[in-house]
């Protein structure tokens, strides 16, 4: 890139809301699927469907629904107080999605299940995991 194309893109005009697509993605995902693990089977269902213990499936469960809530509440919080709340709720889902990734979907990239997969793949948790990255980098200066 020459520095006038450089220069053409510093003058591109900024749109302020912009951050929130990010933020209601990945919140409502992230609510729904806490919500869900109350509901739907409830967390003993989801704690054998996974194989995990039922206190690590609640603690899933609860962390999913924090997830959400912190990442919206960052957005509405001004100052450094929201840029903390952020990056928390985004850090917060690393390892949930490191697990969802390395635990059940590792092995296969496309979503769409199979019989080795019967959940799909990691494409949809890895572009999560990376939004939670970009939210980590840039918190409230998204």
């Amino acid at each position: 890139m020459t520095n006038s194309q450089l220069n053409a893109a510093d003058t591109s005009p900024q749109v302020p809301w912009a951050h929130w697509l990010l933020r209601f993605a990945m919140a409502s995902i992230f609510l729904y699927t806490g919500v869900d693990k109350f509901t739907g089977s409830g967390i003993q269902g989801f704690a054998s469907a996974m194989n995990l213990p039922v206190i690590i499936a609640l603690a899933v469960a609860l962390g999913e629904l924090a997830i959400g809530l912190l990442v919206l509440a960052g957005g509405w919080l001004a100052g450094q107080r929201g840029d903390v709340v952020t990056r928390l709720g985004a850090l917060g889902a690393v390892p949930i999605l490191l697990g969802a990734i390395f635990m059940e979907h590792w092995g296969q990239w496309h979503f769409m299940a199979t019989p080795s997969h019967p959940l799909g793949g990691m494409m949809f948790q890895v572009t999560l995991l990376l939004i939670a990255l970009y939210l980590i980098a840039k918190g409230n200066r998204a």
